[in-house]
């Protein structure tokens, strides 16, 4: 088994993904790390923002990821042999009023990771700058976009729904200069 210290951030969180599933809680990869993870860490978050499908009482989940050597400092989840932080942002798993469920499986050597689509990562990175003007946050989604195939008509839609055309067009016009 690869040690903690030596797995990438993706193999880090499909080893957090499937040691949970064994405790019976169903994780999401969502945030910043897929942002890292679509853009070949052109952008480098250090934390892990796992939604849970169902949410588990934080002392069973503390004490799952304590039998894989994390401990819990705050709100997040720390391990001795990386720099990466684990959280559990409250659920549920959506992009402003709308759930995600385009969510696709990475199996690694060490198990495999429930994450967001690059879609849904455009939108979640969308949101962060439709509601909060977060300019990071569009650079992030222009990111994700420019290195993956995305399904722009999707992305609009969900936008107007949101009541954002005239970011999203922002954010088009970005993407094009790319």
């Amino acid at each position: 088994m690869k040690k903690i210290g030596g797995m990438s951030r993706v193999e880090l969180a499909a080893f957090i993904c499937t040691h949970l599933a064994k405790c019976g809680i169903e994780i999401t990869l969502t945030g910043g790390s897929c942002v890292s993870i679509y853009s070949e860490n052109q952008y480098s978050s250090m934390d892990l923002d796992f939604i849970e499908r169902i949410s588990a009482k934080r002392k069973f989940l503390a004490k799952c990821l304590e039998e894989i050597g994390f401990y819990e400092k705050d709100r997040y989840f720390m391990h001795p042999d990386t720099e990466l932080f684990v959280e559990f942002p409250p659920g549920p798993l959506a992009v402003g009023n709308e759930p995600i469920t385009d969510i696709i499986t990475i199996e690694t050597e060490v198990g495999d990771l429930k994450i967001i689509s690059p879609t849904e990562s455009v939108k979640d990175r969308l949101a962060a700058y439709y509601f909060w003007n977060d300019l990071q946050c569009l650079d992030q989604a222009v990111l994700v976009a420019d290195h993956n195939t995305i399904n722009v008509a999707e992305v609009k839609r969900w936008s107007l729904t949101e009541g954002e055309e005239e970011k999203f067009e922002i954010f088009l016009s970005k993407l094009k200069k790319n």
